[in-house]
Parts: C-alpha cells; sequence; structure tokens
C-alpha cells in the first residue's frame, strides 16, 4: 500500500497535480497584473496606495502568495503586502537564505519605464523553506515596486 505522501509526490512527478493546488499559488501572469494595478495607483495616490498596501487586506494588492511590495529612494520597505512589519527597515540590504543581495539588485535594476525580474530564494508566506522566487520590479518616482511569484 502506498502511503498519502507518496501518491502525493507521484503525482507531482508525473504532472499529475490537481488544479486546486495549482490555483493555490499566483502566476508570473498575475503577478505582472498586480504590479501594473500597484504602478497606477502608486501615480494616483501614493500614499493611499501605500496604506492599502500594507493593510493586507485589500484584493487588489493581496491574492494568496502574491503582495506588492515597495521601497523609497533611501532603501527603506514603506510597503509589504505580507509583513507590514517590515516597513522602516532596510529593502536595499535584504539577502535572501542563500546570501544573494536581492534589494540591491532590485535598486540597481529598477527602471521608470521598465520592469525587471530579480530572482532569489525566499519561503512563501507562511512557510519556512525557501524555494525559487521572481520579482518583477519598476521604478514608480522615486519609489520601487515589486510583486514576486513563486516558481
Amino acid at each position: 500500500m502506498m502511503h498519502v505522501r507518496t501518491a502525493a509526490a507521484a503525482l507531482l512527478c508525473l504532472g499529475m497535480a490537481t488544479a486546486a493546488s495549482a490555483s493555490d499559488f499566483g502566476t508570473a501572469d498575475e503577478a505582472q497584473a498586480m504590479l501594473e494595478t500597484t504602478i497606477a495607483a502608486m501615480k494616483e495616490d501614493r500614499d493611499g496606495t501605500l496604506a492599502a498596501i500594507n493593510a493586507g487586506d485589500n484584493p487588489e494588492f493581496k491574492d494568496r502568495d502574491l503582495y506588492p511590495f515597495c521601497g523609497d529612494a533611501e532603501g527603506m520597505f514603506i510597503a509589504h503586502g505580507a509583513n507590514a512589519d517590515l516597513v522602516g527597515q532596510s529593502l536595499k540590504d535584504l539577502k535572501d537564505k542563500a546570501g544573494t543581495p536581492l534589494g540591491e539588485a532590485m535598486y540597481e535594476g529598477a527602471e521608470p519605464d521598465g520592469i525587471v525580474e530579480v530572482g532569489y530564494m525566499w519561503p512563501r508566506p507562511g512557510e519556512t523553506e525557501p524555494i525559487e522566487k521572481v520579482s518583477l520590479v519598476t521604478q514608480v518616482g522615486d519609489d520601487i515596486c515589486a510583486v514576486g511569484y513563486y516558481r
């Protein structure tokens, strides 16, 4: 008799995971759409948008494991959709669990009219084991904003 864990692993290896499990996580396209929503909102009402992101309960800025985060020109978090306690801490100095300087890469790559991808290892909200994450990053005024998705 096969254990449940082994059966689930076998299904995943065969690419037969259920649609419900796939829908529990955001996609690259959904992250892109959320970032575009964030950009438009920041241009219209920066302070209101930052407050809405930090509230963590607005569906425009929080969907499963997708959420925006923003940093100011000095490199400090000014918004985080999954953990508002990070506001005021350094985004620019942030490193992933492997020591990759992801915050620095975000600030170096961000452009006002473009979106760059920054990859790193990070746990999903509520988990501890890091997995591959890609953040789509752009500059909005003097700030940078990003939305990441997990691969």
